[in-house]
């Protein structure tokens, strides 16, 4: 069953360049029924949100700077993300900003028991990020444009090819992950590996090495091996995974 989401989005901290596809991804996770915007909106370097919330009916909220220092609009989302919480009308909350003063916010709604998604910018402190249950960088959404409407076959090859983006942090936790799920042979359902990699480090993306989907990945690092068996209850193939 579809959750439905409140979308709190930090105006001051995100930029507006790819809120489309930011909706897009969120809409992935669940149905987006509460979407607010928090800014000065009287401040000029807010300008170019406003075409974008009538396109993607989100809801300014208005939240003047009351003195030099303080973020007021951080203030006003924590304010209006507890009476969401207690008004009972969502399953999760998707906070956009890439600031850490929203940590606690984070850690609070997942102790209430609400499914949390960060997006944010990679320059986002780590503590926000593992508050979450999972984090998206915007920097990902940029990629994906840019490789829709410019990139060759060529260039989407060359990308694919390149492995030197995930390091060997990565790949040990993918091995251990593997080896926590894995049955008397070794074998661990990939569906089962990406859920738990997740948990372990919510901004774990396989787009942000440059693939689309966990299985061309995983096939691209000769550390792992790949095992592909009938599905007798749908079409598509379940997809087994083991240490080398």
């Amino acid at each position: 069953m579809e959750i439905n989401l409140a979308v709190l989005i930090d105006g001051d901290n995100i930029p507006s360049a790819y809120v489309k596809e930011m909706m897009e991804e969120i809409a992935k996770y669940g149905n987006p029924t509460i979407k607010r915007i928090y800014g000065d909106w009287t401040n000029p370097k807010l300008s170019k949100w406003k075409n974008l919330l009538l396109e993607n009916a989100i809801t300014p909220i208005q939240q003047y700077a009351y003195t030099t220092g303080k973020n007021a609009t951080d203030s006003a989302m924590i304010i209006d993300a507890m009476d969401i919480l207690y008004s009972n009308k969502v399953g999760g909350f998707c906070i956009v900003s890439s600031d850490s003063d929203f940590t606690r916010l984070a850690t609070r709604l997942r102790e209430a028991g609400m499914n949390v998604i960060g997006i944010g910018e990679k320059k986002t402190p780590n503590p926000f990020i593992v508050a979450c249950d999972k984090f998206i960088y915007i920097e990902i959404l940029k990629n994906q444009i840019e490789e829709n409407s410019s990139e060759t076959a060529d260039n989407k090859r060359d990308k694919k090819d390149n492995v030197d983006k995930i390091t060997q942090k990565e790949i040990k936790l993918i091995a251990s992950t593997i080896s926590d799920l894995a049955d008397e042979d070794g074998w661990a359902f990939l569906g089962d590996v990406g859920s738990l990699l997740q948990k372990k480090q919510p901004n774990f993306d396989s787009r942000n090495y440059g693939f689309q989907k966990l299985t061309p990945l995983i096939k691209s690092i000769k550390n792992f091996e790949i095992d592909q068996r009938e599905n007798v209850k749908g079409r598509f193939k379940l997809i087994y995974v083991r240490n080398r």
